[in-house]
């Protein structure tokens, strides 16, 4: 190469270099956000099946217990600050036991790190409503059904769900989460 093009090409790698690596810095930060969006991703997805676990839980106690359904159903929400003791071994046995220990499940009682209840999701609450009242009237013969929600604090903004357990209770409504399940509980000795 002659000494005129030779001055030229001064520098030039120095420039790619920089432009690499200021290419590499903002691909690195789209790798830490998608790491962080996937966190968050993962922390819903685990409150979710938190909320399908204690949806199933009461639901197979009222089918147990199917003669005292209507004692299960709550005026307010069970759960993160309602009045209802952590020991539920002096509240008699049946359905007030059951939604005893559904409320304890929800404060998240079921896993203990030292002496922190972090087994469910946050601020977890749970509503049973009656949807249908059983009439074993002669011929009418109609089964009761029973609406279970668990509502919870989710970790971004997202559409505010329909149902009305919780509702209010989070800041904005945003952030509540709510999952339900119907039981219809049978009338077997019906005519």
């Amino acid at each position: 190469m002659n000494r005129p093009a030779a001055r030229r090409q001064r520098g030039t790698s120095l420039l790619e270099v920089l432009i690499t690596m200021v290419l590499l810095a903002f691909g690195l930060l789209g790798i830490a956000a998608l790491q962080a969006k996937a966190q968050v991703g993962s922390i819903e997805a685990y409150q979710r099946a938190q909320a399908v676990l204690l949806l199933e839980d009461l639901q197979a106690r009222i089918n147990g217990n199917s003669g005292q359904a209507d004692a299960y159903l709550s005026a307010g929400a069970l759960g993160t600050g309602d009045a209802l003791p952590a020991d539920c071994s002096t509240v008699a046995a049946g359905s007030a036991r059951d939604l005893c220990e559904w409320s304890g499940a929800l404060k998240g009682a079921a896993e203990l790190q030292s002496s922190t209840k972090v087994g469910a999701m946050v601020g977890a609450r749970g509503c049973v409503s009656q949807v249908q009242a059983k009439d074993a009237s002669a011929g009418v013969c109609t089964q009761g059904v029973y609406l279970i929600t668990v509502a919870w604090q989710g970790l971004h903004p997202t559409l505010a769900p329909a149902l009305a357990c919780g509702k209010d209770l989070y800041g904005a409504d945003t952030l509540r989460r709510a999952i339900s399940v119907r039981v219809a509980v049978g009338l077997p000795n019906c005519i």
